[in-house]
């Protein structure tokens, strides 16, 4: 019998949930200064993260995320089968000379800002499918190198429209497996449990490249936003459920500007998911104390936030169901400067909490 259940358009179901046995967070000062600031694993003061380049500080934080996820899972680098990472980067080189370090066998992934929802979506599949009881799902972004990559120098001190986002320094790292996380005290091993109570992925809904024809870099909110309506509607019709089935619908860093442009498309379709929607971008900062404008944007923003913030309240109990939802913006330098427009791309992962006997 297959291990999964093909539902609706883009949707697959596992017949057995996938644990997450692990998560782990590293961000940067400004991140560190935010909200979420007590719930991090680590907080780094240096930007550069010890080393003589931006590029090198990011390899280093994903690095160092992927390998604190994996210690807290109990394992060693040589237990983990496969990695699927990625980052904004031209040819996602944060993410291949960090894991290179590791020496983990690497798939790399550019999905934008929905870099941890590709990766979490392709290792629960590899684990449901027996590919591997131990699969690493991890991304990163670095304030710095996006700037650097997409927009402009920081010396040149460019304005900012209040429709912009600001890039997270950050990386969330997740340990997938076949099997529980363990149990009882383990010497500097922290699994993803809360007394019985485990995280599982159940489903996931792959997202379609929708392009609105936005041509605005600096409104990554309205570029990415009709492609969470597309996932999510996509989503509740492939499994015929209602928003109320979920405790939170969370999507990546839509921000204040791509927030009311998602109500606005759901709204034309009948579906309201204000009473249960949070934003990793509006969750990681205070936009007005750390003057943030629309929100947190970036790989490390959904997958930080992920690790930090989402995964222990669905452990803890006090979220059962949650639809998680990154979103980026498929854009690159070269597109951008050849007026081609920024299509967007979401993917949902249905995330459950699950009491062990």
């Amino acid at each position: 019998m297959s291990s999964t259940v093909q539902m609706g358009k883009a949707s697959l179901a596992f017949h057995e949930p996938v644990y997450i046995q692990s998560a782990a967070s590293i961000v940067g000062k400004k991140e560190g200064e935010g909200p979420l600031k007590h719930c991090f694993d680590m907080i780094s003061e240096d930007p550069r993260f010890g080393t003589d380049t931006w590029e090198n500080a990011e390899s280093t934080l994903q690095k160092e995320t992927a390998i604190l996820a994996i210690g807290k899972a109990g394992l060693k680098p040589s237990d983990i089968r496969m990695a699927f990472a990625g980052d904004l980067l031209a040819q996602t080189i944060a993410s291949s000379f960090g894991i290179a370090e590791i020496g983990i066998p690497f798939y790399g992934l550019y999905g934008a800002c929905s870099t941890i929802g590709e990766s979490l979506s392709l290792g629960a599949m590899s684990v449901a499918a027996g590919y591997g009881s131990h699969i690493l799902c991890a991304a990163s972004s670095h304030f710095a190198t996006a700037e650097k990559e997409f927009r402009f120098p920081l010396g040149y001190g460019s304005q900012r429209p209040l429709s912009a986002t600001w890039t997270v320094t950050g990386s969330g790292a997740c340990v997938l497996g076949d099997k529980p996380p363990l149990s009882g005290d383990l010497p500097n091993a922290s699994p993803l449990r809360h007394e019985n109570g485990c995280a599982v992925i159940t489903a996931v809904t792959t997202g379609t490249v929708i392009d609105f024809g936005f041509r605005d870099s600096l409104n990554m909110g309205g570029c990415m936003a009709p492609a969470a309506s597309d996932t999510i509607s996509r989503h509740l019709t492939d499994f015929r459920r209602q928003p109320s089935y979920y405790d939170a619908i969370i999507t990546g860093d839509l921000g204040r500007v791509g927030q009311r442009i998602l109500f606005d498309l759901l709204g034309e379709k009948d579906i309201s998911i204000a009473s249960r929607h949070y934003d990793c971008g509006l969750l990681i900062f205070d936009n007005d104390a750390q003057d943030t404008h629309s929100g947190g944007s970036g790989c490390g923003c959904a997958a930080a936030v992920l690790a930090a913030f989402i995964l222990p309240r669905v452990i803890s109990g006090q979220w059962k169901k949650v639809l998680f939802v990154p979103t980026g913006a498929m854009l690159s330098k070269v597109s951008f400067n050849e007026g081609e427009s920024v299509p967007g791309i979401a993917h949902g992962i249905v995330i459950e909490h699950v009491q062990l006997s």
